[in-house]
């Protein structure tokens, strides 16, 4: 079929109509058109002439780059052997901001030998007036040098923390290809995942890489600081994808320290809008937002800026008591973790304390429920989703199906996952998404505040690096169902963007717009928005303060959450936001007492116990323990450990919560079967056993304590059976990808018959039930409209 004959069918069920490419809503029905680009992987098959059509639907616009006429219609998917085999891409679904996913495949037939592989969203820039005028983003080594560097190192940033992740699947390569790396603005994204094969790599790799094609186009300011970040990779003095991004936090900090240090040379600042509306289908609003709806927040004056947005569940069973509730305690806990200047915060224990803000908020709902004797669907609970600026970063915190979009010039990208069943089954290997949300129950969600213990709570908290004006969109499932926010973002968003630092679009009229768009192209739920606006004046600073690496990797440093992954490591009740100390040397400094006081004690201490001894043996002869008495100056000081050795520490349990997979040898790690949920596991063995040389570097070796052989969801792979005492290997990253719990047996408890004792925390070792899931709260078909 030749291109001008192409046309772009509605994707209304019930209209199909055929319509120009260009056009952006159907002639006939005035639904949407979307407009789908997807990359084609051929491995270097040629596709085609650009204009004929593959598979009666896919168009060619260009070698590999292909647009779907037929949008409405669902993709055919991989079967469940080849699924598998793109795996990475599936398990990987939480990093989506950077990693393509599946869209389909296009079958192998007369037009094609083999099967395309065809992935969505690919780096392309594209003309909103002509479908095929489409451009690749450059590759991260051409656009290196006219990059600040500010985000050089945000680039660079985003780049740590894909590491670890993509590392665990076994496609690390893609990080090491510049061709595959084409940065959207700030945003870094992956045209395709590479699979390392036979490669051993490790951090060295990518320190090579940087040297090689980075470095010599890196701004002055950052230059000597990227040299000896590249030089600690190569020497193995950096060991970690945590330990990176700790360290280049850093050079951001001094790199704003710079900007600072001038007057005018930076500026930034947040304005938040909120609106809610019952909508024209409800009888009451049960979402709720912070600031109150209708309210405008400018940060400065104002010394905090903070977004909330949540959608409660119940309806006349008190939805909008569990929205209200969760607001109150989360915005009076969060407003006081951000006074602190972003120099004085540790990151990581930051985002531990927004998990902490939100499962205190489940808390008090789950005991209202409690309270009132609410039981399963009776209980009321709200999704949440908040935005916390500060400094040159977003904090984003979420559970359930409200959603956070960042906007930027460049596009609109979703940073938050639903909890939802597709998203699970994704997240486990089992469907592609496009299938996924397509299946009954897809949209029921998983979790929700409320619903039950802290403990079964997972939230996923994540943060951005900003190097240029944005804004994050928060929002319930009222606007964002039905692909709203991807359909109006650029005539409807995008203007606050196109404006200069002073003068813009009032985000009032836009936060209005936006609520008659839910209320009249979906209107079946309440809508709840919150606009953040982040703007920034940035001026290139001549150089910087070059951190001392070697201080850096030598010192702790904690896990750090990656993007748009839930957080589960993070969640100590008993950790608070930590306030980094002054490095300033203290003035005045006095002669430390405490030399003279510990050999004063030590000499009285030694008088007493000579006395007592001898009184001992000629009196009462009483008898000595026959352990040791240690006194506190005698203790050994406790070693310091990261977040990640806390959660592999020997002897730690694990109490699975959705299935993950599981190998007979620690390397290669080759997929034998999967866990079920509920099984509890100890670990035997960690990754410092493993041979450094290994890529799979997660790996942990388990013992099986108990298994629950009721499998939540669907487990289409078949797996080796499970049984209690077997000896099997895990990687630690899927431990946090799946929400599942880690802790210490506690004392006397030996779940696994040969568990040692100690004084930690029980485990909770009771399996889930398969009525876990909430209703569904939203259609795969859309509603219907009259225009």
């Amino acid at each position: 079929m030749e291109k001008d004959a192409a046309m772009l069918n509605c994707p209304n069920e019930a209209c199909q109509t055929a319509n120009p490419l260009n056009h952006h809503f159907c002639q006939q029905c005035r639904t949407p058109l979307p407009k789908r680009y997807l990359w084609a992987v051929a491995e270097g098959k040629n596709l085609g002439v650009a204009g004929n059509i593959l598979a009666d639907r896919y168009l060619i616009i260009s070698q590999s780059v292909l647009f779907d006429t037929r949008p409405g219609l669902v993709p055919v998917v991989p079967e469940m052997e080849k699924l598998q085999k793109l795996k990475s891409y599936l398990r990987l679904f939480p990093y989506r901001l950077h990693v393509p996913q599946v869209y389909g495949v296009i079958p192998a037939g007369e037009e094609n030998q083999q099967e395309i592989l065809l992935l969505e969203k690919p780096p392309l820039r594209t003309n909103v007036e002509s479908v095929t005028e489409v451009q690749l983003y450059k590759s991260i080594d051409v656009v290196w040098g006219e990059a600040t560097s500010m985000r050089q190192l945000n680039w660079l940033w985003q780049i740590a923390n894909l590491w670890q992740p993509l590392a665990s699947e076994g496609v690390a390569s893609s990080l090491l290809e510049a061709s595959l790396i084409r940065p959207e603005g700030s945003v870094v994204k992956l045209l395709e995942l590479r699979h390392d094969g036979e490669k051993k790599l490790s951090l060295a790799d990518l320190g090579e890489f940087w040297r090689s094609h980075l470095l010599q186009k890196t701004k002055n300011a950052i230059a000597e600081f990227l040299a000896q970040v590249c030089d600690s990779l190569i020497n193995g003095e950096i060991r970690s994808g945590e330990q990176l991004v700790a360290i280049l936090d850093q050079g951001l900090i001094e790199v704003g320290r710079a900007e600072n240090s001038s007057a005018a040379i930076f500026n930034s600042s947040v304005k938040i809008v909120t609106r809610t509306d019952t909508g024209p289908s409800r009888q009451r609003n049960e979402d709720a937002c912070y600031p109150v709806s209708g309210s405008k927040v400018s940060k400065p004056p104002q010394p905090t800026a903070l977004a909330i947005v949540c959608d409660g569940i119940g309806g006349h069973e008190g939805g909008n008591v569990a929205s209200n509730i969760a607001i109150e305690v989360i915005q009076q806990q969060v407003n006081l973790l951000a006074r602190e200047a972003r120099d004085r915060i540790d990151p990581t224990i930051l985002l531990a304390d927004l998990e902490q803000a939100v499962a205190v908020a489940n808390e008090k709902i789950s005991q209202r429920n409690d309270t009132e004797g609410r039981q399963g669907r009776q209980r009321m609970g709200t999704t949440l989703v908040m935005a916390l600026p500060i400094a040159h970063e977003m904090y984003i915190t979420h559970v359930g199906d409200s959603r956070a979009y960042l906007i930027t010039r460049q596009g609109c990208y979703q940073v938050t996952l639903d909890d939802d069943v597709a998203s699970r089954e994704v997240r486990l290997g089992y469907a592609v998404y496009r299938d996924a949300i397509n299946q009954g129950a897809s949209g029921s969600l998983v979790q929700a505040l409320g619903m039950g213990s802290s403990n079964s709570l997972h939230p996923s908290a994540q943060r951005f690096v900003l190097d240029e004006d944005c804004v994050f969109l928060l929002c319930s499932d009222g606007l964002s169902d039905f692909d709203r926010v991807e359909q109006y973002w650029e005539s409807e968003i995008l203007p606050i963007l196109n404006n200069d630092f002073t003068d813009g679009v009032d985000m009032s009229i836009v936060a209005d717009r936006l609520i008659d768009i839910a209320n009249t192209q979906n209107g079946h739920d309440n809508v709840t928005i919150a606009l953040v606006h982040y703007q920034i004046k940035y001026t290139e600073p001549e150089s910087i303060m070059t951190p001392k690496i070697s201080d850096l990797y030598l010192s702790n440093t904690s896990d750090l959450p990656t993007k748009e992954t839930p957080s589960s490591q993070f969640n100590s009740s008993r950790v608070r936001t930590q306030v980094m100390p002054d490095t300033e040397p203290a003035k005045n400094q006095k002669f430390p007492l405490y030399l003279i006081a510990v050999p004063i004690f030590l000499v009285l201490a030694g008088a007493m116990g000579y006395i007592l001894s001898q009184s001992q043996n000629s009196l009462f002869k009483i008898p000595l323990p026959t352990q040791p008495v240690v006194t506190p100056t005698n203790l050994p000081n406790p070693p310091i450990l990261s977040n990640a050795e806390k959660q592999t520490q020997v002897g730690s349990l694990i109490s699975v919560k959705e299935a993950i997979a599981f190998s007979q040898t620690p390397s290669p790690f080759t997929e034998s079967g999967l866990i079920p949920s509920g099984t509890i596991l100890k670990i035997l063995n960690t990754s410092a056993e493993i041979p450094e040389d290994t890529n799979q570097s997660d790996s942990l070796q388990v013992l099986v304590c108990s298994v629950n052989s009721q499998i939540l969801g669907p487990s289409p792979v078949e797996a080796i059976k499970l049984r209690p005492k077997d000896k099997i290997w895990i990687q630690a990253s899927q431990i946090k990808a799946s929400g599942s719990s880690v802790s210490k047996p506690a004392a006397g408890v030996n779940p696994c018959g040969d568990a040692t004792e100690d004084d930690s925390p029980a485990v909770d070792t009771s399996p889930p039930t398969p009525s876990n899931t909430l209703p569904p709260r939203r259609s795969s078909n859309p509603p219907s409209r009259n225009n």
